[in-house]
């Protein structure tokens, strides 16, 4: 491809997440164009292409995949994902998908052999890794700045649940609050901290009534070989005065805590503030996180990046299998 050609993108999907964070940031990206949009409701997509001043639009996923394009970004209903994502790698389109990637760790497989096979790059849109303060975070414990690491604490709280019907149902969703929020921080903190062989999981989930009820909060535990462990709490319809995330590394030499980053380590057997300082940032962590992510994304596209497929999510897949299997069987299960 050209230097200075831009990127083509079609975006399929078209609800919150692409509304508040891909679309808003590719409409101003350098190298890249909107070259179309998506969506399985007609009305939905006329208006979101006409205010992002995108020439085409369709609400059919074949439609989409025969115009000229370079990559597509997939926002569709989780349940949509895999067969989304194998269709645009048949067409030798390059792939940036919402999480999940697949609602199974076999599904994830699938899709890592077809991007092999097509010579294309398939990402999953794990934006917190690319938020500053994770970036800092893993210059330090790459550094072994806080020691030997001893446990993860991990949370997030929403006041309000998803709206969109199909969230509700486990056979399209895949999970409820855990997956909505769990499954993130679970990605974090296995790319920050390189899970050891996992020896043990538990999980308890609050769900409504039938099989097909998604969780609305959720306890999870994973202990790791040498005693290192993960603690996830979250919970969505959460009464209280503010939404909260939170997300801490405890080590023997020190702690560190994201949003806003704080790191704390042992000097001369007192705990000192060693959080780095920098200059506000303009956008919000959300904005900041995609923008850097899509712009990873569009480099590795275009060989600027060495491409590194996304072996390491079929793990986290396997771990988030067993994390339900021991909340539907209300057991720990040991590895």
């Amino acid at each position: 491809m050209p230097p200075n050609t831009p990127l083509r993108f079609g975006v399929l999907g078209l609800g919150a997440i692409a509304q508040t964070a891909h679309l808003p940031v590719l409409s101003k990206m350098r190298g890249a164009q909107i070259a179309a949009l998506c969506d399985n409701e007609a009305a939905k997509a006329r208006g979101i292409a006409q205010r992002f001043g995108v020439a085409d639009w369709c609400t059919d996923i074949e439609e989409l995949l025969e115009l000229d394009l370079d990559a597509v970004v997939i926002c569709s209903p989780n349940h949509a994902h895999e067969v989304h994502v194998l269709s645009a790698l048949k067409k030798k389109l390059h792939v940036l998908c919402e999480r999940p990637l697949a609602l199974t760790a076999r599904g994830v497989e699938r899709i890592i052999a077809a991007a092999e096979k097509s010579e294309r790059v398939v990402m999953v849109a794990n934006n917190h890794r690319y938020r500053h303060d994770a970036q800092t975070l893993n210059t330090f414990l790459r550094g072994g700045e806080l020691g030997k690491l001893v446990a993860v604490r991990a949370g997030a709280y929403r006041r309000q649940g998803p709206t969109a019907p199909w969230r509700m149902r486990r056979q399209e969703a895949g999970g409820g609050a855990f997956l909505e929020l769990g499954l993130p921080l679970l990605d974090l903190a296995g790319w920050l901290t390189d899970f050891a062989r996992i020896v043990r999981v538990s999980a308890t989930m609050e769900r409504g009534r039938g099989a097909n009820a998604v969780e609305d909060a959720a306890m999870v535990m994973i202990e790791c070989q040498g005693g290192f462990t993960v603690t996830i709490d979250v919970r969505w319809n959460y009464i209280g005065g503010e939404d909260r995330w939170f997300f801490e590394t405890i080590g023997t030499e020190g702690s560190a805590r994201l949003a806003p980053i704080r790191i704390t380590k042992a000097l001369h057997g007192n705990p000192v503030n060693v959080s780095p300082t920098g200059a506000a940032q303009r956008d919000t962590v959300t904005i900041q996180s995609y923008r850097s992510e899509l712009a990873h994304f569009a480099a590795v596209v275009r060989g600027e990046l060495p491409y590194e497929p996304p072996t390491d999510q079929v793990r986290v897949y396997k771990l988030l299998d067993l994390i339900y299997k021991a909340a539907d069987e209300a057991k720990e299960i040991r590895l």
